[in-house]
């Protein structure tokens, strides 16, 4: 039997597994879905957001891209984003990084990956701006972890900018937004910033003062 056909019967196992122990569950999940959290995160399989929270189908809605970034040109992104915030109404939206992520290491050197230098890109950019501090770390690792850090922070920044987050502030009073960081080596979440509904950003400049409620 190969790898993949043994997912599916481990899918099987567990789906009669779930019925087992609550027949309507599924019933419940296709009816209706109403998750408090969006988590952004990363694409690494060593991170998966449900087994390190210990939540259930249902309860997060999930983005993840490779070194959970927040483009402001990503449509994919940003069409989860609007689904989350102005449909299911989500209260947090977690955008959680993890130490030792490869991206970041990738985005650290001078190597060319081909299509995803793009990406990293963004990645460069943080960086650049804090190039003093992670430069004067005396290790790799930490050169590394220090901007695993503050590319998570930059990218819960990069959410308060959007118009669909200052618009659910300005009329929801939600959501509130959430910087964590996932320790491989430990397996624990540590926050790293929270930013509460209608806050002011660094700059005014990306703050908008003509905004519709998104049903007008």
């Amino acid at each position: 039997m190969q790898r993949f056909e043994q997912l599916l019967l481990e899918n099987k196992a567990w789906a009669k597994e779930m019925v087992a122990e609550d027949p309507e569950f599924f019933e419940r999940l296709a009816n209706i879905q109403k998750p408090e959290f969006l988590w952004i995160g990363c694409s690494d399989s060593r991170v998966p957001p449900d087994k390190i929270t210990q939540t259930q189908p249902g309860e997060i809605f999930i983005h993840r891209n490779v070194a959970n970034l927040v483009i402001h040109t990503d449509l994919n992104l940003l069409s989860v984003l609007q689904y989350a915030v102005e449909v299911l109404k989500v209260k947090h939206i977690i955008v959680c990084g993890h130490y030792g992520c490869g991206g970041v290491k990738a985005a650290l050197s001078r190597s060319s990956f081909g299509i995803i230098n793009k990406w990293l890109r963004h990645i460069k950019d943080v960086y650049r701006l804090h190039t003093s501090e992670i430069d004067g770390l005396a290790t790799e690792e930490e050169r590394v972890n220090r901007l695993v850090e503050l590319n998570i922070k930059e990218q819960v920044l990069n959410l308060a900018k959007t118009s669909i987050v200052q618009r659910a502030w300005k009329f929801e009073n939600q959501p509130h937004l959430h910087g964590w960081v996932y320790d491989l080596h430990d397996g624990i979440i540590r926050t790293l910033v929270d930013i509460a509904p209608g806050s002011h950003l660094d700059n005014p400049i990306y703050e908008y003062d003509n905004l519709e409620h998104p049903f007008n």
